[in-house]
Protein backbone atom coordinates (compact mmCIF):
# COMPACT_ATOMS: atom_id res chain seq x y z
CA UNK A 1 0.00 0.00 0.00
CA UNK A 2 1.39 3.36 -1.23
CA UNK A 3 -0.02 6.74 0.48
CA UNK A 4 0.12 10.26 -0.60
CA UNK A 5 -0.98 12.80 1.09
CA UNK A 6 -2.06 15.88 -0.78
CA UNK A 7 -2.74 18.31 2.58
CA UNK A 8 -5.37 18.16 5.85
CA UNK A 9 -7.94 15.53 4.99
CA UNK A 10 -6.74 14.80 1.72
CA UNK A 11 -4.47 11.89 0.79
CA UNK A 12 -4.54 8.87 -1.79
CA UNK A 13 -4.17 5.42 -1.22
CA UNK A 14 -2.92 2.98 -3.79
CA UNK A 15 -3.54 -0.69 -3.29
CA UNK A 16 -1.98 -2.80 -6.21
CA UNK A 17 -2.58 0.16 -8.59
CA UNK A 18 -6.22 1.09 -7.54
CA UNK A 19 -6.27 4.54 -6.44
CA UNK A 20 -8.71 5.94 -3.25
CA UNK A 21 -8.83 9.64 -2.61
CA UNK A 22 -10.39 11.15 0.53
CA UNK A 23 -12.36 14.29 1.24
CA UNK A 24 -10.54 16.64 -1.33
CA UNK A 25 -11.24 20.32 -0.86
CA UNK A 26 -10.85 23.81 -2.26
CA UNK A 27 -8.91 24.81 0.23
CA UNK A 28 -4.90 25.15 -0.39
CA UNK A 29 -4.75 21.98 1.76
CA UNK A 30 -6.18 19.23 -0.68
CA UNK A 31 -6.16 21.79 -3.62
CA UNK A 32 -3.83 20.02 -5.97
CA UNK A 33 -6.38 17.03 -5.50
CA UNK A 34 -7.63 18.44 -8.73
CA UNK A 35 -4.46 17.02 -11.03
CA UNK A 36 -4.92 13.82 -9.49
CA UNK A 37 -5.50 11.23 -12.36
CA UNK A 38 -6.32 7.29 -12.22
CA UNK A 39 -8.72 7.75 -9.21
CA UNK A 40 -10.99 4.94 -8.92
CA UNK A 41 -12.73 6.11 -5.61
CA UNK A 42 -13.13 9.33 -3.56
CA UNK A 43 -14.95 8.83 -0.36
CA UNK A 44 -16.52 12.02 1.28
CA UNK A 45 -16.77 11.03 5.58
CA UNK A 46 -19.21 14.45 5.53
CA UNK A 47 -20.01 17.95 4.20
CA UNK A 48 -17.70 20.16 6.47
CA UNK A 49 -15.79 22.60 4.05
CA UNK A 50 -12.47 21.22 4.65
CA UNK A 51 -13.69 18.00 3.56
CA UNK A 52 -15.87 18.89 0.71
CA UNK A 53 -16.23 20.95 -2.22
CA UNK A 54 -18.35 20.20 -4.94
CA UNK A 55 -16.76 22.44 -7.62
CA UNK A 56 -13.45 21.07 -6.63
CA UNK A 57 -15.36 17.05 -6.74
CA UNK A 58 -16.34 18.38 -10.44
CA UNK A 59 -12.68 19.10 -11.69
CA UNK A 60 -11.35 16.02 -9.77
CA UNK A 61 -14.43 13.85 -12.27
CA UNK A 62 -13.23 15.67 -15.38
CA UNK A 63 -9.97 13.99 -15.10
CA UNK A 64 -11.39 10.37 -13.46
CA UNK A 65 -14.43 10.10 -15.32
CA UNK A 66 -15.04 6.31 -13.94
CA UNK A 67 -13.94 7.22 -10.44
CA UNK A 68 -16.93 6.15 -7.70
CA UNK A 69 -17.61 8.02 -5.21
CA UNK A 70 -18.66 6.89 -2.13
CA UNK A 71 -20.19 8.67 1.02
CA UNK A 72 -23.05 8.93 3.32
CA UNK A 73 -27.21 9.91 3.46
CA UNK A 74 -26.11 13.49 4.32
CA UNK A 75 -23.14 14.21 2.24
CA UNK A 76 -25.11 11.83 -0.66
CA UNK A 77 -28.16 14.39 -0.34
CA UNK A 78 -25.57 17.76 -1.71
CA UNK A 79 -24.43 15.35 -4.61
CA UNK A 80 -27.23 14.40 -5.89
CA UNK A 81 -28.68 18.09 -5.37
CA UNK A 82 -25.16 18.74 -7.91
CA UNK A 83 -26.01 15.92 -10.25
CA UNK A 84 -23.11 13.81 -9.15
CA UNK A 85 -24.02 9.89 -8.68
CA UNK A 86 -22.62 7.97 -5.55
CA UNK A 87 -22.70 5.02 -3.82
CA UNK A 88 -24.15 5.29 -0.26
CA UNK A 89 -21.73 3.55 2.56
CA UNK A 90 -22.54 4.42 6.31
CA UNK A 91 -22.17 2.91 9.67
CA UNK A 92 -22.21 -1.13 9.08
CA UNK A 93 -22.25 -1.05 5.37
CA UNK A 94 -19.47 -2.18 3.04
CA UNK A 95 -18.76 -2.32 -0.64
CA UNK A 96 -15.98 -3.94 -1.97
CA UNK A 97 -14.29 -2.35 -5.34
CA UNK A 98 -11.86 -5.20 -7.40
CA UNK A 99 -11.12 -6.60 -4.32
CA UNK A 100 -10.80 -4.08 -1.91
CA UNK A 101 -12.45 -3.37 1.37
CA UNK A 102 -14.81 -0.22 1.84
CA UNK A 103 -16.32 -0.43 5.41
CA UNK A 104 -17.84 2.91 6.65
CA UNK A 105 -17.98 2.85 10.84
CA UNK A 106 -19.87 5.48 13.43
CA UNK A 107 -22.57 8.01 12.65
CA UNK A 108 -21.51 11.43 13.83
CA UNK A 109 -19.24 14.07 14.06
CA UNK A 110 -17.10 14.58 17.36
CA UNK A 111 -19.13 17.19 19.43
CA UNK A 112 -17.64 20.88 19.23
CA UNK A 113 -19.91 22.61 21.80
CA UNK A 114 -23.96 21.59 22.13
CA UNK A 115 -25.06 21.42 18.43
CA UNK A 116 -22.40 23.69 16.50
CA UNK A 117 -21.39 21.76 12.86
CA UNK A 118 -22.91 18.22 14.50
CA UNK A 119 -23.26 16.28 11.10
CA UNK A 120 -23.40 12.94 10.30
CA UNK A 121 -19.99 11.66 9.60
CA UNK A 122 -18.74 8.10 8.43
CA UNK A 123 -15.39 6.47 9.41
CA UNK A 124 -14.31 4.79 6.59
CA UNK A 125 -11.36 1.35 6.59
CA UNK A 126 -10.05 0.82 3.39
CA UNK A 127 -8.63 -2.62 4.14
CA UNK A 128 -6.63 -2.31 6.90
CA UNK A 129 -6.17 1.15 6.71
CA UNK A 130 -8.86 3.42 9.43
CA UNK A 131 -9.41 7.23 8.47
CA UNK A 132 -12.31 8.13 10.94
CA UNK A 133 -12.88 11.63 9.61
CA UNK A 134 -13.92 14.15 12.21
CA UNK A 135 -14.56 11.35 14.90
CA UNK A 136 -12.59 8.72 17.25
CA UNK A 137 -15.73 6.42 16.70
CA UNK A 138 -13.64 3.09 17.10
CA UNK A 139 -13.96 0.72 13.69
CA UNK A 140 -13.85 -2.74 16.26
CA UNK A 141 -11.16 -4.23 13.58
CA UNK A 142 -8.05 -4.79 12.92
CA UNK A 143 -6.60 -1.78 12.22
CA UNK A 144 -2.85 -1.63 10.64
CA UNK A 145 -2.55 1.68 9.38
CA UNK A 146 -4.58 4.79 10.74
CA UNK A 147 -5.01 8.45 9.92
CA UNK A 148 -5.15 10.04 12.89
CA UNK A 149 -6.44 13.54 13.39
CA UNK A 150 -4.30 16.05 15.56
CA UNK A 151 -5.89 19.53 15.84
CA UNK A 152 -9.33 21.01 15.52
CA UNK A 153 -12.13 22.09 17.89
CA UNK A 154 -13.15 19.03 18.51
CA UNK A 155 -10.25 17.53 20.02
CA UNK A 156 -7.79 17.61 22.37
CA UNK A 157 -4.15 15.70 21.45
CA UNK A 158 -4.60 13.82 24.56
CA UNK A 159 -7.87 12.62 22.46
CA UNK A 160 -5.98 11.45 19.79
CA UNK A 161 -3.24 9.73 21.53
CA UNK A 162 -5.72 8.10 23.56
CA UNK A 163 -7.46 7.12 20.67
CA UNK A 164 -4.92 5.76 18.90
CA UNK A 165 -3.28 3.70 22.06
CA UNK A 166 -6.89 1.83 22.08
CA UNK A 167 -7.28 1.02 17.78
CA UNK A 168 -3.73 -0.25 18.43
CA UNK A 169 -2.52 0.11 14.76
CA UNK A 170 1.17 -0.69 13.71
CA UNK A 171 1.88 2.69 11.98
CA UNK A 172 -0.12 5.91 12.21
CA UNK A 173 0.37 9.47 10.28
CA UNK A 174 -1.39 12.64 11.10
CA UNK A 175 -4.21 14.30 9.26
CA UNK A 176 -6.43 17.51 10.04
CA UNK A 177 -3.49 19.28 10.48
CA UNK A 178 -3.78 22.23 7.68
CA UNK A 179 -3.57 24.84 10.51
CA UNK A 180 -0.31 23.78 12.04
CA UNK A 181 2.35 26.40 11.04
CA UNK A 182 6.06 25.77 10.43
CA UNK A 183 6.88 27.30 12.99
CA UNK A 184 4.33 24.84 15.11
CA UNK A 185 5.32 21.35 13.82
CA UNK A 186 7.03 20.57 17.31
CA UNK A 187 3.48 19.41 18.03
CA UNK A 188 4.07 16.51 15.82
CA UNK A 189 6.38 15.34 18.48
CA UNK A 190 3.89 14.97 21.19
CA UNK A 191 2.19 11.92 19.47
CA UNK A 192 5.53 10.69 18.09
CA UNK A 193 6.92 10.49 21.69
CA UNK A 194 3.66 9.18 23.18
CA UNK A 195 2.79 6.30 20.62
CA UNK A 196 6.25 5.33 20.58
CA UNK A 197 6.06 3.99 23.81
CA UNK A 198 3.16 2.29 22.74
CA UNK A 199 4.94 0.28 19.91
CA UNK A 200 3.06 2.67 17.33
CA UNK A 201 4.93 3.83 14.57
CA UNK A 202 3.71 7.98 13.92
CA UNK A 203 5.42 9.41 10.76
CA UNK A 204 4.39 13.01 9.45
CA UNK A 205 3.78 12.44 5.78
CA UNK A 206 5.38 14.99 3.45
CA UNK A 207 2.60 16.66 1.11
CA UNK A 208 2.89 15.47 -2.57
CA UNK A 209 5.35 12.63 -1.30
CA UNK A 210 4.44 8.71 -2.04
CA UNK A 211 5.28 6.47 1.38
CA UNK A 212 4.73 2.93 0.94
CA UNK A 213 3.54 1.01 4.15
Amino acid sequence: MRIKKLGHCCFVVDIKGTRIMTDPSNFNYGGDSVLEKNISLILFTHEHADHLHLDTLKEILKNNVNAVVISNTSVGKLLSEAGINFTKVEDGQSFDFQGISIKGFGDKHAQIYEDYGQVQNTGYMINNLCYPGDSFNLPNTQVDILALPVLGPWMKMKDAIDYAKEVKPKFCFPVHDAPLKPFATFIYGIPEHFLSKAGILFKKLEIGEENEF
